[in-house]
């Protein structure tokens, strides 16, 4: 401990004017000064036993003010001429209005295996428990009970996919048989 508080006292000065040089600003450069004397506290012993503690801060210093620059990048001011983004919401945000029909519609052991599983989160493996099957049977019906729900859901919400196979667009559908 002493030898981290005498390296600290020797070296602190010249670790405070590299982080306000390349920091730009002198509070910055002292929060960064403090990560840089918790993480020496944190190597405890084996700091005393580091060749060149001088050169380590500085590392550990720089390390933390390019952490710090890629978390914290400053953003430039927006053209004033930048269209509003729209308030429409997102395809796949607004299928919620399709889904529990199409779910209605599904065989009763899919619409289960996608309730259990899918919405309320329940692990495979305990819905093969539940199910006295075993843990690849689940997860196989599991498997065709989503690729039938997303067969059903072109159909009946017109859903279309992107290349990624995420929901681009879809037509919604509330009441049974029609569009709406």
């Amino acid at each position: 401990m002493n030898c981290l508080l005498s390296a600290w006292d020797r070296h602190e000065g010249e670790l405070r004017a590299f982080l306000i040089q390349r920091a730009g600003d002198p509070y910055l450069a002292e929060d960064l000064l403090q990560d840089v004397f918790l993480r020496a506290l944190g190597e405890g012993g084996t700091f005393c036993e580091l060749g060149n503690p001088r050169a380590w801060l500085f590392r550990v210093a720089r390390n933390r003010l390019i952490d710090h620059l890629r978390t914290h990048k400053a953003l430039g001011e927006l053209p004033p001429d930048l269209p509003a983004k729209d308030e429409e919401p997102a395809p796949l945000a607004s299928l919620t209005a399709c889904l529990p029909r199409a779910l209605s519609e599904m065989p009763k052991e899919d619409r289960e295996a996608l309730n259990m599983c899918d919405l309320e989160g329940m692990p495979q493996a305990e819905y093969a428990r539940l199910k006295g099957i075993d843990l690849p049977a689940a997860k196989s019906r599991i498997q065709r009970a989503r690729k039938r729900l997303r067969s059903h859901l072109k159909t009946a919400c017109q859903v279309m996919f992107d290349k990624s196979g995420q929901v681009c667009c879809f037509v919604p559908r509330t009441e049974k048989g029609g569009n709406s």
